[in-house]
């Protein structure tokens, strides 16, 4: 149906920021000061765990309510396809060699890929014309103009809380409380859902979640740990009704009735706040590949 359609397109797009590259990680690296690179490794393998929740998911359902199948896709077609397909599927290799190989910064990253992507869209796709190039640029003018406002808002918010000193006055009323670490993060992650379905995630990262870090330290919780889980809630929290910013999108691409894609997101978003409990509860998902490659947390 098309409201479920809709909403497994919406429920899938809160996976691209966790498996690297990932903006939301840079953004939080930025305010925690931690490892760029142990953040990406560390959202590799949740990523993946919020992927195989969502298919088992769909699976279920579609079998339950005796989706149709599409005829699978002979092998004698499958090398013209991949050959096709290649030139598309490097950008990931690019990026991420850039990224770990010292070759470039991840906004370096971001701008290679950016030109790459122009180049196969114009030269070997042939997909871009001069019309279309320039309501790209007018989009893209656009969204880099609203990110900067919310940016800008949140620095001077950032920065009262600073001259405050609310970060220290938090840590010091948490510790004082001695909490235990796995009620801290509990008690956060339940905050961060709530605010994110009113809430952009770029907001949540800058301000929000800077007040909790001064806590995560005196209470011994690793900040890649915390990092990755509190990324995954702010995603999660773009499709968490009544104000999920991604069920708007996709209403405004699809004009199907929010109603629609609300109902049937619902198993969807339950499927994925399991899969951020098992994250909160069982650390070593999160850190195995950062500690495999000398991570020390």
């Amino acid at each position: 149906t098309r409201g479920y359609a809709a909403a497994i397109t919406a429920a899938s797009a809160t996976i691209g920021p966790i498996i690297p590259p990932s903006i939301p990680m840079v953004l939080y690296a930025l305010v925690s000061n931690t490892s760029i690179g142990a953040l990406f490794l560390g959202g590799i393998v949740p990523g993946l765990f919020m992927g195989a929740v969502l298919m088992g998911m769909n699976w279920f359902i579609s079998h339950r309510r005796d989706f149709g199948t599409e005829e699978a896709v002979p092998l004698v077609e499958l090398p013209a396809l991949t050959f096709r397909a290649f030139p598309a599927l490097l950008m990931p290799a690019i990026l991420l060699y850039g990224i770990y190989g010292g070759v470039t910064t991840p906004t370096e990253a971001a701008a290679v890929a950016a030109f790459y992507a122009l180049i196969l869209a114009a030269a070997f796709y042939r997909a871009l014309t001069l019309r279309n190039l320039y309501h790209i640029l007018v989009d893209s003018a656009r969204s880099s103009a609203a990110v900067g406002i919310v940016i800008g808002g949140a620095l001077i918010l950032n920065f009262i809380v600073a001259s405050e000193n609310i970060p220290g006055l938090m840590a010091n009323a948490l510790v004082d409380l001695d909490i235990h670490p796995l009620v801290f993060l509990l008690s956060v992650n339940v905050l961060i859902l709530l605010l994110g379905c009113v809430l952009d995630a770029t907001t949540l990262i800058l301000v929000i979640i800077p007040l909790f870090l001064p806590a995560c330290r005196e209470l011994g919780i690793d900040l890649v740990h915390f990092g990755v889980v509190a990324v995954v809630n702010c995603m999660i929290g773009l499709i968490t009704p009544p104000y999920g910013i991604l069920l708007f999108v996709i209403n405004a691409v699809t004009k199907i009735p929010l109603a629609e894609i609300i109902r049937e997101v619902i198993p969807f978003l339950v499927v994925l706040i399991l899969a951020l409990l098992t994250l909160i509860l069982f650390p070593g998902i999160t850190l195995f590949l950062p500690r495999l490659l000398g991570y020390p947390g």
